[in-house]
């Protein structure tokens, strides 16, 4: 377990309840620690047991709320809807949804089976529309707010990386972005996404970021020269769930230190 966040926050979000899926470590993790130091009331859930006990136990170790689901597949209807149903019999609301969770695979595309493909649109795809599609009706009661991933592989290609499945998921999460943008606007609810480049968790360490992978010397080609951090994808989140994006939505806020805004050399 890592060292707790430290208390106090501006209270930017005092009095929510704020479901954030795949909690369990990394940008999920950061955003639980964050969100809950802005006053929320954090509903979690991972697959990973072991390692989402741990995430509840450093919130509250820095002095927040927040209660956990573990494990739980969200790819599974009717799992989710019954999850969903739980937080609002207990809570009486959801405020605020970040789909954070998402699972993937790599390959070319000649390598990449109908198998392969299928799995990743589930557990990018499937894993972001069903919480959402669950919630929607508690987020018209609150006028609420959405925060999706997307990634740079959402909107460009890469030389690289092998990603067809990715690159196709996660431009589907920016055009349900823009689309749930649309429907949620006469309710008042926002919706808008973030697009991490390349931050370091224990995913990205297992594989691109790993001594073997092509992508390994990539922070030489980001304009701010590093790579993110967790921390930082979570504090654009927060801000797109606060009061502070009041007139934002349909945005998809690239945080990547500018690796898709320029051309490499």
């Amino acid at each position: 377990m890592t060292t707790p966040e430290p208390a106090g926050g501006s209270g930017r979000l005092q009095g929510k309840v704020a479901v954030i899926t795949g909690t369990a470590g990394g940008q999920g993790r950061a955003a639980a620690l964050l969100f809950a130091r802005e006053g929320a009331t954090v509903i979690g859930c991972d697959l990973d047991a072991g390692r989402s006990r741990e995430t509840v136990a450093l919130v509250k170790a820095a002095g927040g709320t927040m209660q956990s689901t573990h494990p739980l597949d969200l790819t599974d209807d009717q799992a989710v809807a019954a999850w969903v149903a739980g937080i609002v019999a207990e809570h009486g609301r959801i405020d605020i949804l970040y789909a954070n969770a998402g699972a993937t695979r790599f390959a070319p595309v000649e390598e990449t089976t109908a198998a392969d493909w299928s799995w990743v649109l589930r557990h990018e795809l499937d894993i972001v529309f069903l919480p959402v599609r669950h919630a929607w009706q508690h987020l018209k009661k609150t006028a609420g707010t959405v925060v999706l991933v997307g990634s740079t592989a959402g909107v460009s290609g890469s030389t690289t990386n092998t990603r067809i499945a990715h690159t196709a998921t996660k431009g589907g999460v920016v055009a349900m972005t823009k689309q749930l943008a649309a429907e949620g606007a006469p309710f008042g609810i926002r919706v808008n996404c973030v697009s991490p480049g390349m931050i370091r968790t224990p995913a990205t360490e297992g594989d691109l970021l790993a001594p073997d992978h092509p992508m390994r010397t990539i922070a030489a080609s980001i304009p701010l020269g590093r790579i993110g951090l967790p921390e930082e994808v979570a504090s654009c989140a927060l801000f797109l769930a606060s009061g502070d994006a009041s007139y934002v939505t349909g945005a998809n806020l690239m945080v990547d230190g500018g690796w898709s805004a320029v051309l490499p050399g």
